[in-house]
């Protein structure tokens, strides 16, 4: 069990268990998100349990040379008329990624206040979908130099979080983004071209895009 003492550190990633669970403790806070984070690791626990750390293997990656975009996809990035915004309602979105979810949510209240306090500070972003006033669709992450981890997305409106994803890959690999990481695959992220790797080259990856500084600030978002 990590204690929620002194400077945040964790065991290496690579002698987690086999779900990919490397400890549990700690403290929710910006200086352990970071720490997290730089390490390939990322807090999922439910309500009434200490944090939980994981470091999955394999993980899973996207980037604009695997990205899918259907032809019916492209067909409505042409016309929709939803409007892309970045970074200008980072707390509305995460609360919309912790509601819209009928199996129920690991984003609590504690965790939204954590990655808000990260955001505040430059290291976590949204990437919006907006239809007039009406927020219909988005994503969050977190920011670490050229490495963004992407943590939720959720939709209101058919294909506002696909739009919400394929922006924010081009965009952001535009902004000087390297690796952009969805954590698990799953049907719906396959469809689109995400793809995995070993756990430890992952680790690599992420060593290497950490290092570098990548200002985010001011982002234009758009789609290929």
């Amino acid at each position: 069990m990590l204690t929620p003492y002194g400077e945040p550190g964790f065991p290496n990633p690579e002698l987690a268990d086999a779900r990919g669970l490397v400890a549990a403790g700690g403290a929710l806070s910006p200086a352990w998100l970071r720490a997290a984070y730089d390490s390939g690791i990322f807090p999922w626990y439910d309500d009434g349990m200490p944090p939980l750390w994981w470091s999955p293997d394999p993980r899973t990656l996207m980037d604009p040379e695997h990205l899918h975009v259907s032809r019916s996809m492209r067909r409505f990035l042409r016309s929709t008329p939803f409007e892309l915004r970045f970074d200008t309602h980072f707390a509305e979105v995460m609360r919309a990624c912790a509601s819209d979810r009928e199996e129920g949510t690991w984003i609590l209240p504690e965790m939204i206040d954590a990655y808000v306090a990260l955001h505040q500070q430059g290291e976590a972003h949204s990437v919006e979908v907006w239809d007039g006033a009406q927020l219909v669709g988005g994503l969050y992450g977190v920011q670490r130099g050229a490495l963004f981890a992407a943590e939720s997305m959720f939709h209101r409106a058919t294909n506002a979080s696909k739009l919400a994803l394929i922006a924010a890959i081009h965009s952001l690999f535009a902004g000087g983004i390297r690796v952009f990481d969805v954590q698990f695959v799953t049907s719906h992220l396959a469809s689109l071209g995400a793809y995995t790797v070993p756990r430890r080259e992952y680790l690599a990856r992420v060593r290497d895009a950490t290092t570098e500084r990548v200002n985010l600030s001011g982002l234009k978002l758009s789609c290929p």
